[in-house]
């Protein structure tokens, strides 16, 4: 196994979901005693019936012929255990697979063949925001919430069907103006004096923050804001 240390390459974007291990090497092409694995890539969806490439499959576009990173939906690599999946794969060059999630036993494989499995963690934490949302475990939730939208931001703006439904209300841009004066440490009055306002109006900023973000003390407020939490 070739060991993994670094990996740059163009990013193939197949974003469907449930993509078993037959689709990947199917079965029924790996008669030979020494299968063409770079050719069992994808071969029924790369054909069509005649035996002709197919120009609308992704794989056969001239730009992402020379993949190196493939980048799919949720549940990859589902189905019967296929080391060819793996192995197809590298064959072809493609040494990492960015996935909303992986089959486990896929994965398995994809780890002691020096593919390198990823999960998509914006997606999965904007959905154990929702989870823990849904079992009223607001605070939870809101941290979960803070990772997957600076995630997302890191990603250059990533946008998938959790991460378009976000849990917890953003701060206004003044809240957020006068929680980022918190975290460089100054006081209520220092605030007030460098916006020329009131210590009572930033006591109301910083207390409608609290209740926007659920949370408990000063301290945390600073630390769900930087964790990405209010941003719009």
């Amino acid at each position: 196994m070739q060991p993994f240390t670094t990996h740059t390459g163009i990013a193939v974007p197949l974003i469907k979901d449930d993509i078993n291990t037959d689709q990947i090497a199917p079965v029924q092409s790996m008669r030979s005693l020494k299968p063409d694995y770079k050719a069992l890539l994808f071969m029924r969806a790369r054909r069509r019936d005649d035996g002709s490439e197919d120009p609308d499959f992704v794989l056969n576009k001239p730009q992402f012929r020379v993949a190196g990173i493939l980048v799919t939906g949720h549940n990859f690599g589902a189905g019967s255990s296929r080391e060819s999946a793996v192995w197809s794969m590298l064959a072809n060059g493609i040494r990492v697979i960015v996935a909303k999630s992986f089959a486990d036993i896929y994965r398995e494989n994809c780890l002691q063949n020096g593919l390198l499995p990823v999960v998509l963690a914006a997606d999965v934490a904007a959905q154990a925001a929702v989870a823990f949302s849904r079992n009223q475990q607001r605070k939870r939730s809101l941290h979960a919430a803070a990772l997957a939208q600076q995630l997302a931001t890191d990603c250059g703006g990533l946008c998938t069907p959790a991460l378009r439904n976000p849990i917890g209300q953003p701060l206004t841009g003044r809240q957020r103006e006068i929680i980022e004066l918190v975290a460089a440490g100054l006081s209520n009055k220092e605030i007030a004096d460098r916006l020329v306002t009131s210590v009572r109006t930033v006591e109301g900023h910083v207390y409608r923050a609290y209740q926007r973000l659920g949370a408990g003390s000063r301290e945390e407020l600073v630390e769900m804001l930087r964790a990405g939490q209010g941003s719009s």
